[in-house]
């Protein structure tokens, strides 16, 4: 959780105001954007449906936009684009903030690695999710159990718990600090990290009679940008290089080709250890891993 973050609490109420006004729309409003497909800039979705990771069903409204490095929104209601570009751009300078630090934690030079990874071009999406209460017999949940595919996601709620998150093994339901706002590590700073940094697997739950309305703000890095851990990472760790480069926008894509399956998407990068290369040493890749880097030594 981060406090003292600089996002007004008044903003983060005009938010969720706007986004109530956005579900309240008749259906044919929003038909454009509920037809819309994975790469579109803008998706409106709505339903139940079922998870084989938590044998659950699950029910969330949700609104999708990109929000960096263009802008999109829906055109209705008609203060949700002021509104959501204003948070867009404070919580996008505040994620941005908190990678100086990470990576001041781990020793590194925070302009090099913020240059390979063209933050200044940085992918940022939004996404207002809605959970109703839900009448029925059935286990119910908002989203199943998964990582996001960026580098760091801040979510708010509407005062209603919901969000668990996966620690040691177990689920625990994350309760807000008053004035605070979560922050949730993603699969490329696990990449980039070389594994110091995990993913969190998170998932929201459908709890009592009540609404639960919670905001997104994701980064991630430059669409284009090869992804892999930072050379000094990889050199320090045991086993060395723990995860393959992969340009970001093909990682996402996958990642959103693919059924929910908590933190499965990585191991289309994740290398295999224990697998010989044909000269019969261990499959390490480290010096691969210094590419992407090496042009701002």
């Amino acid at each position: 959780m981060v406090v003292n973050h600089g996002v007004p609490e008044a903003l983060q109420e005009a938010v969720m105001e706007a986004c109530k006004e956005l579900y309240s729309l008749p259906r044919e409003e929003m038909a454009e954007y509920i037809a819309a497909g994975p790469k579109d800039p803008i998706r409106i979705g709505t339903g139940l449906f079922y998870s084989d990771v938590d044998d659950a069903v699950c029910r969330r409204d949700y609104v999708k936009m990109i929000a960096h490095p263009e802008f999109y929104c829906p055109a209705k209601p008609a203060n949700l684009r002021e509104i959501t570009m204003e948070y867009s751009i404070r919580t996008r300078e505040l994620l941005l903030e908190l990678m100086q630090a990470i990576f001041k934690s781990l020793e590194l030079d925070s302009g090099r690695i913020s240059e390979a990874l063209n933050l200044e071009s940085c992918f940022q999406i939004l996404v207002g999710n809605n959970y109703p209460p839900y009448a029925g017999s059935n286990q119910v949940m908002g989203i199943s159990a998964h990582s996001d595919h960026g580098l760091l996601t801040l979510l708010f709620q509407n005062g209603v718990d919901g969000l668990e998150v996966k620690h040691n093994g177990q689920w625990l339901l994350a309760k807000p600090l008053p004035g605070s706002l979560f922050i949730i590590t993603g699969d490329q700073l696990e990449i980039v990290s070389n594994g110091r940094y995990k993913a969190v697997v998170h998932r929201a739950l459908v709890l009592g009679e009540q609404t639960r309305m919670s905001f997104v703000s994701m980064i991630g890095p430059c669409l284009d940008a090869i992804v892999e851990p930072v050379p000094e990472l990889a050199w320090s760790a045991p086993q060395g290089m723990e995860f393959r480069g992969i340009k970001y926008r093909d990682y996402m894509e996958h990642q959103q080709s693919s059924r929910i399956n908590k933190k499965a998407a990585l191991d289309i990068v994740r290398v295999q250890h224990n697998i010989l290369t044909s000269q019969g040493s261990p499959n390490n890749s480290t010096e691969a891993a210094s590419a992407g880097y090496s042009h701002t030594n």
